[in-house]
């Protein structure tokens, strides 16, 4: 997004938190109705430039959302999509993602509301480790050629009552709706979006082996020295590593792999 778009869904948020904080539980419910509005959009570009039209008047743009959504969302999603058509945005497309990140916060609110907020942050994770192992089954719920019902049943049939009920909403929406991203990438988002809720950062930790969780411990309390904010640890396999961690908080990679250091000297000697 631009600017004027990423101020307008600052807002937006500023707006939103309150509410969120106030329906408690049902933030999920509210959640999915605004993965409603961002399908709704997404189908339409002749109704998105409509309601960003920067030379019609804001409430006249409001009152068409209110025509749109009356009768089929909360009032408290008829208001938010209401207020956000009031805003000045860049790109048209910039609305639909604007309401696709509400939409995500507001299932993460829901479960934060239900003290399960680390536990979705920890299965949504895992996730994009499982995805990562297993390729036929990233390719099949990542084909968008297959029908996205299709893709969908796929995400439910593997999660099938495994995971809470906030993680199985956005594996399967991301399923459902690849949109401009993978699955992958949509998952990792919920995760870095749940820690920004708990006020910590995230290391991706990689190894050739299982680490203790003494081990665990030591290397949060070194990366959070570091960071200076609290930093959660998710660790996942690859015993092709060899030896040795790798490890990614947001664009910085530690890689203290043996394969990496095998790599290195095979290129230094080629050299």
């Amino acid at each position: 997004m631009r600017a004027s778009s990423e101020a307008a869904l600052e807002r937006a948020q500023e707006r939103w938190e309150p509410v969120l904080r106030e329906v408690g539980e049902r933030a999920l419910a509210l959640g999915q109705q605004l993965f409603g509005v961002v399908d709704v959009l997404d189908g339409s570009g002749a109704l998105r430039r409509a309601l960003t039209e920067p030379s019609r008047s804001g409430e006249d743009k409001a009152r068409l959302a209110g025509a749109v959504l009356g009768g089929k969302a909360d009032p408290e999603v008829v208001d938010l999509v209401a207020g956000l058509v009031r805003e000045r945005w860049s790109d048209d497309r910039d609305l639909a993602e604007a309401v696709e990140s509400l939409a995500t916060e507001s299932v993460l609110a829901a479960a934060q509301a239900a003290g399960r907020l680390a536990d979705v942050e920890d299965e949504a994770y895992r996730l994009v480790r499982m995805l990562a192992d297993e390729r036929d089954l990233r390719n099949a719920v990542e084909d968008r050629n297959l029908p996205a019902e299709r893709r969908a049943g796929l995400m439910e049939a593997v999660l099938n009552g495994k995971v809470f009920p906030e993680t199985s909403v956005l594996a399967v929406r991301a399923a459902r709706s690849l949109r401009r991203r993978s699955v992958t990438t949509a998952l990792r988002t919920v995760t870095e979006l749940a820690a920004r809720r708990r006020a910590h950062v995230v290391a991706s930790v990689t190894s050739a082996v299982p680490l203790s969780q003494e081990q665990i411990d030591r290397l949060s309390a070194i990366l959070s020295r570091n960071y200076g904010r609290d930093v959660q640890v998710h660790v996942g396999l690859d015993p092709e590593l060899l030896g040795g961690v790798r490890v990614q908080v947001g664009d910085d990679v530690i890689d203290g792999t043996l394969a990496t250091r095998l790599a290195d000297a095979r290129r230094r000697l080629a050299g």
